[in-house]
């Protein structure tokens, strides 16, 4: 079967539009935002002063010092996907904005969560493919997979599950009921991972990726196979 090769840069672009939709989408229908960004969602809702776009890239930000710390050294990557992660943030506010318009009928919610879900399993696939630092969120169980030499739907499900958690605690202990968190919240918990997964196999079955700009790195070339 013939490949297609597509530059890393491109797929990057997609991944912060598409991912940030993903996010407003699921956050719109109701039904539980995403689990990782449910954590800077009911931070939000605890300190409104600061837009979830805010709260995302200063969870992010944690993130990455988080990886810096287990890795105990300083990774330029690292800072890029910071970078990445700022301009994540502000995509959701503009999403948030525009889809704010859109009306809320019960089928249509279920619409929403449903385009969000796979979008933004689609889109952490395509994150984890194109060859270049990512968003931090993202960065994380992949890097974290690498680490404990772990498969990285497990890690991502762990993960997943330590944000809802968190959230949870939250949410109850703070403002006294669920915020961000539904069905749908305990659902991407479990599955997420899984999903990802089957993206990745489908997107090696078809494209490959390369740098366009900048040659990756030997422990790049192999994180492709993750």
């Amino acid at each position: 079967m013939n490949k297609k090769y597509l530059p890393g840069e491109l797929a990057l672009c997609v991944v912060l539009i598409i991912n940030s939709l993903g996010v407003c989408l699921m956050a719109k229908s109701g039904f539980g935002i995403s689990t990782i960004s449910s954590v800077p969602f009911v931070f939000n809702k605890v300190f409104p002063s600061l837009s979830f776009g805010t709260w995302n890239y200063i969870f992010q930000t944690l993130l990455v010092l988080s990886l810096m710390i287990l890795k105990k050294a300083f990774c330029f990557e690292y800072i890029f996907s910071f970078v990445v992660g700022i301009g994540f943030g502000k995509m959701i506010d503009v999403h948030d904005a525009w889809l704010a318009f859109l009306p809320n009928t019960m089928a249509l919610n279920v619409l929403y969560f449903a385009l969000g879900f796979l979008i933004i399993g689609f889109g952490i696939a395509l994150a984890n493919r194109c060859m270049l630092p990512i968003i931090p969120t993202d960065t994380f169980p992949r890097d974290m997979s690498e680490i404990l030499n772990k498969p990285y739907k497990y890690v991502k499900t762990i993960f997943d599950l330590c944000c809802l958690t968190t959230t949870l605690v939250l949410s109850i202990g703070i403002l006294h009921g669920l915020h961000g968190v539904g069905v749908g919240t305990v659902l991407c918990a479990f599955i997420t991972g899984k999903t990802v997964s089957m993206f990745q196999k489908m997107l090696d079955a078809h494209v490959v990726f390369y740098r366009a700009l900048i040659r990756p790195t030997k422990s790049e070339m192999s994180r492709h196979t993750v």
